[in-house]
C-alpha cells in the first residue's frame, strides 16, 4: 500500500479536504485506485452529537457513519463508498485501547501513549486502507490521509508520532507527505511571506517528518523568488512547490495539480512512474468550464437554522450546485434563517423580517433541509405553507418532510395544534412521532441511519419516474422521528399522498402533492449521494420541474434507464423513442439489446448531446420560444447523460 499524507499548517480552514481529494482525483485519472482516511484528532467518538455551527454538516455514510463533511468531499471527488471506519478520531482509538485494556489484552503493563496509542493508530490505518471503497476486489493502490487540525496542536501529536513510525515501517517509497500552508499577503507591504510557512515546515521536521511536496494556498499565483525562498529554506525542491492560489470553483483544483506536475512528484516519491499513466481530467475540465460559463441563474430559497454557517449544509449546498449544471443553470442561493419568517421577528427585527420575506417570495425553487430543535420551526411552516400555496417548487428533506406534514394538517385539515412530539411532547395532534427504536437518554448513534430501501407505492408517482426506477430507490437516513401511521388516511384523503414507504410499509418515506407542480418531501437525506456530473435525482427534478420539463420527456429517461438495467425495451419504449429520434424501430414489439443495438444508443446519445432536440410546437417561431427549446433540449441532455450514458459508455 502506498500512503500520501496531507498536513496542514499556519492556519485551520485552508481547504486540506478539498486539496487531498482533489489529489486523489488526480491520482485516479493517471489510472490508480484511490481510497482515503480523515483523522479527526478530538475526543468526540464521531461527529454525530456535534453542533453544525461549530464543526460544519454531519455527512452520513451508508453503513450509518456519522463522520466529518470532509468524507463528503472525498466521496463526491473520487465517487467512492466510504466507510465510518475511514474517519478515524481521538475518540475511536482511545476507546478501543481502553476496551483491550480492560480485557486484559495489554498483560498488566502500562498502558501509555506511545507505544500503546501509536501503534493502535498505526494499525487503524493499515487495516482501513485495505477496505475496497470504489466497488472493486482487493485494496487500492494508494490511499490519501488527511490529518485535521495545524502541526503544533496539542491533541495532534500521538497521530503524528504515529505517522512517523508508519513512514519509516512502510519505506520510503511508499509514503509521501504534503503539506499545505498558507502564503499571507500583507496590505501594507503588499509581499508574499514565506516565514510562517518557514516555522510551520521547521515545526513538523522537528517532530520527525519530512515534507516530500508543499502545497501553498494563496489569493494570487506565486511568483518564482517566493518559490525559491521556499525552497532554499524548506528545504523542498522548487518542482514540488505546488501553488493552490484561489479559483473561481474548487473543480479548477485538479485540473491546477496536473498543470503544476503534481501527479508526476507524487508518482516518483512513491515509486509508481512505471505503471501510471497520463492523467486525463477531460471531464473534469468539461466540467468546469461549463460551470464558469453559466449565466442563466436560478433562484433558490434555503430556508433553514444553521444557515450562519453554509459548511452546515454543504452537501445541499453540492447537490444543488449539480443539479443545476446538468440543467445549464447558475445557482443564486439565498439564505433564510427560518426564525426571520416569525411573526415575533416582525416585531423584535423588522428589517430581517421584510428582507426574509421579500426573499421568499422572490425564489423560484422552496428547499427546506434537515435539522434539529424547535428553533425556527414556526418559519419553516411559514415557508413550505407558501410554497403551497403559490405553486413553487419545494423540496423538504427530513426535518423539511416532517414539517410540510404539520403544515398541511394545520392548514388543510385545521388541526390547528398538529405538531411534532419533538417541539411539543403534549401536543393533542402528533403527526410526527419519535420512533419506538430510538434511544431519549443517548445521543450518539441512536438515530435510524445509513442507506435503507424506500419501496416506490405506485410506479406513476414523481419521484419514481425521476429516480428512473418503478420500485424503489436506496437513500441515507439521519432521523429519530418519523410521521404519525395513525394519520395517514386522513392525511390521504385530503390530497396528501405518501408514495414512498420503507420495506415494513409502516414508515412514510417520500409524500408528494399530486395537485402541486412540484411539492416532495423525503425523508431521507438524497445530498449524500449527489455526485459531480452524477446529480441527485430530487435537486434534478425540482430545477427540471421548474424549467417546465415535460412528462414525455421524464417518461422517456425512465424507458432508457430501465433498458440499461434489464437489457429489454418493450414496444412502448420504442414508440417513446419514435417520437424523439423518428426511430422505425418503434414498430417492435420487444427484443434484448445485442452489443451493436447499445453501440448505436451510444451513437444516438452523442448526436443528441451534439446538437441537441428541441420541443416541437406548432406555429411558434418567436425568439422567447427558441430560447425556451434550447434550455429544454439542455435538459433533457443532462438527463440522458444522468441515466443512461454512465451505464452505456
Amino acid at each position: 500500500m502506498k500512503y500520501v499524507l496531507i498536513t496542514g499548517g499556519v492556519v485551520s480552514g485552508l481547504g486540506k479536504g478539498v486539496t487531498a481529494s482533489s489529489i486523489g482525483v488526480v491520482l485516479q485519472a493517471c489510472g490508480l485506485r484511490v481510497t482515503s482516511i480523515k483523522i479527526d484528532p478530538y475526543l468526540n467518538t464521531d461527529a454525530g452529537t456535534m453542533s453544525p455551527f461549530e464543526h460544519g454538516e454531519v455527512f452520513v455514510l451508508d453503513d450509518g457513519g456519522e463522520v466529518d463533511l470532509d468524507l463528503g468531499n472525498y466521496e463526491r471527488f473520487l465517487d467512492v463508498t466510504l466507510t465510518k471506519d475511514n474517519n478515524v478520531t481521538t475518540g475511536k482509538i482511545y476507546q478501543s485501547v481502553l476496551d483491550k485494556e480492560r480485557k486484559g489484552d495489554y498483560l498488566g503493563k502500562t498502558v501509555q501513549v506511545v507505544p500503546h496509542i501509536t501503534d493502535a493508530i498505526k494499525d487503524r490505518i493499515e487495516t482501513v486502507a485495505l477496505i475496497p471503497v470504489d466497488g472493486k476486489e482487493g485494496p487500492a493502490d494508494v490511499c490519501v490521509i488527511e490529518l485535521g487540525g495545524t502541526v503544533g496542536d496539542i491533541e495532534s501529536m500521538p497521530f503524528i508520532e504515529a505517522l512517523r513510525q508508519l513512514s519509516f515501517s512502510v519505506g520510503k517509497d511508499n509514503f509521501c507527505l504534503i503539506h499545505v500552508s498558507l502564503i499571507p499577503v500583507l496590505g501594507v507591504v503588499g509581499e508574499q511571506k514565506t516565514k510562517p510557512t518557514q516555522h510551520s515546515v521547521r515545526e513538523l521536521r522537528a517532530l520527525g517528518l519530512t515534507p516530500h511536496l508543499l502545497a501553498c494556498r494563496s489569493a494570487q499565483p506565486l511568483l518564482d523568488n517566493t518559490k525559491m525562498k521556499l525552497s532554499q529554506f524548506c528545504h523542498v525542491e522548487a518542482a514540488n512547490i505546488l501553488n493552490i492560489h484561489d479559483v473561481p470553483n474548487i473543480w479548477h483544483i485538479p485540473l491546477l495539480l496536473r498543470s503544476q506536475n503534481a501527479h508526476h512528484s507524487i508518482l516518483k516519491q512513491l515509486n509508481l512512474l512505471s505503471i501510471a499513466t497520463p492523467p486525463d481530467l477531460e471531464a473534469w475540465t468539461r466540467r468546469a468550464e461549463t460551470f464558469d460559463n453559466l449565466t442563466d441563474s436560478v433562484r433558490i430559497a434555503m430556508v433553514g437554522k444553521y444557515v450562519g454557517l453554509t459548511d452546515s449544509y454543504l452537501s445541499v449546498v453540492k447537490a444543488l450546485l449539480h443539479a443545476c449544471i446538468a440543467c445549464s443553470l447558475k445557482p443564486s442561493i439565498d439564505w433564510i434563517a427560518a426564525s426571520d419568517l416569525e411573526d415575533d421577528t416582525a416585531q423584535s427585527a423588522p428589517e430581517a423580517y421584510a428582507a426574509a420575506w421579500k426573499s421568499l417570495r422572490n425564489a423560484e425553487c422552496v428547499l427546506v433541509p434537515g435539522g434539529f430543535g424547535d428553533r425556527g420551526v414556526s418559519g419553516m411552516i411559514l415557508a413550505a405553507k407558501y410554497a403551497r400555496e403559490n405553486n413553487v417548487p419545494y423540496l423538504g428533506i427530513c426535518l423539511g418532510m416532517q414539517i410540510s406534514v404539520i403544515e398541511y394538517a394545520r392548514s388543510v385539515l385545521g388541526l390547528e395544534k398538529a405538531n411534532s412530539n419533538e417541539f411539543d411532547d403534549e401536543t393533542p395532534d402528533p403527526v410526527v412521532i419519535f420512533m419506538p427504536e430510538g434511544s431519549r437518554t443517548h445521543m450518539g448513534s441512536t438515530m435510524r441511519l445509513g442507506s435503507r430501501r424506500t419501496l416506490f407505492q405506485t410506479p406513476d408517482c414523481v419521484t419514481s419516474k425521476l429516480y428512473c426506477n418503478p420500485y424503489y430507490v436506496d437513500e441515507r437516513h439521519r432521523h429519530r422521528y418519523e410521521v404519525n401511521p395513525d394519520v395517514i388516511g386522513v392525511l390521504e384523503e385530503a390530497g396528501l399522498k405518501f408514495v414512498g414507504k420503507d420495506e415494513t410499509g409502516k414508515r412514510m418515506e417520500v409524500l408528494e402533492l399530486p395537485s402541486h407542480p412540484f411539492y416532495v418531501g423525503v425523508q431521507f437525506h438524497p445530498e449524500f449521494k449527489s455526485r459531480p456530473g452524477k446529480p441527485s435525482a430530487l435537486f434534478f427534478g425540482s430545477l427540471s420541474n421548474l424549467l417546465g420539463l415535460e412528462h414525455d420527456l421524464t417518461l422517456m429517461v425512465s424507458t432508457l434507464e430501465t433498458s440499461v438495467y434489464t437489457g429489454i425495451l418493450t414496444g412502448k419504449g420504442f414508440r417513446e423513442l419514435s417520437k424523439w429520434s423518428s426511430d422505425p424501430t418503434g414498430t417492435r414489439d420487444s427484443f434484448v439489446l445485442t452489443d451493436t443495438e447499445h453501440l448505436q444508443c451510444r451513437r444516438k446519445l452523442v448526436d443528441w448531446r451534439s446538437c441537441g432536440i428541441g420541443i416541437p410546437k406548432e406555429g411558434s417561431s418567436s425568439e422567447s420560444y427558441c430560447n425556451r427549446i434550447r434550455v429544454k433540449a439542455r435538459i433533457m441532455v443532462g438527463a440522458l447523460t444522468r441515466c443512461v450514458v454512465s451505464y452505456l459508455l
